[in-house]
């Protein structure tokens, strides 16, 4: 058992079984990539089933800034696109719990575990092609960073049968979201 400094924390290891094998929809990733220096963001979350990123600015990797960040991604969305999010363990994260307004679970990866998250893992590593390491989160304004993420969603994947994640998100959840 993981003993944590992390309020109400939950383990990956009691999500349900539908979120594992992605037979339900509304079941996320998220994280915090660091930009240059490590004070600024970009929190990404990512649907387990569409594979659709979301992604927000953070001033400071934070809890305060990203549940910020959290709420704003997920309060867009229909309740049936918003019903987990599994987290790692970071300091930015020890906010979780004020996602249940929202009607959502939280769950936490055991420590070095990224591989447990490795849908939003992945497209972090997406996400880092269009802004690598060292790039300085700064220079790069919500408008670009909507671009980018607009521009991954829309890129067919064959684990989704050629249909884009936006395609597969807007048939779930019966609407379109914007980035």
């Amino acid at each position: 058992m993981h003993k944590s400094h992390i309020p109400h924390r939950v383990s990956i290891h009691e999500r349900p079984e539908v979120v594992n094998t992605r037979s339900e929809f509304g079941h996320w990733e998220g994280d915090t990539v660091e930009g240059k220096g490590g004070r600024l963001g970009i929190h990404t979350e990512t649907e387990r089933v569409s594979r659709l990123l979301a992604a927000q600015k953070v001033s400071r990797i934070a809890s305060e800034e990203t549940i910020a960040a959290q709420k704003n991604i997920f309060s867009r969305m229909p309740e049936k696109a918003r019903r987990s999010t599994t987290l790692d363990n970071g300091r930015e994260n020890h906010l979780h719990y004020e996602l249940r307004g929202l009607g959502m679970d939280t769950y936490h990866a055991d420590p070095y575990s990224s591989w447990q998250r490795g849908t939003n893992e992945y497209h972090n590593g997406v996400l880092r092609r269009y802004v690598p390491k060292g790039t300085d989160f700064a220079m790069i304004d919500e408008t670009e960073l909507a671009d980018i993420v607009e521009e991954i969603n829309n890129r067919p994947r064959k684990c989704l049968c050629w249909q884009t994640p936006q395609e597969v998100f807007t048939k779930l959840a019966g609407v379109r979201i914007q980035s």
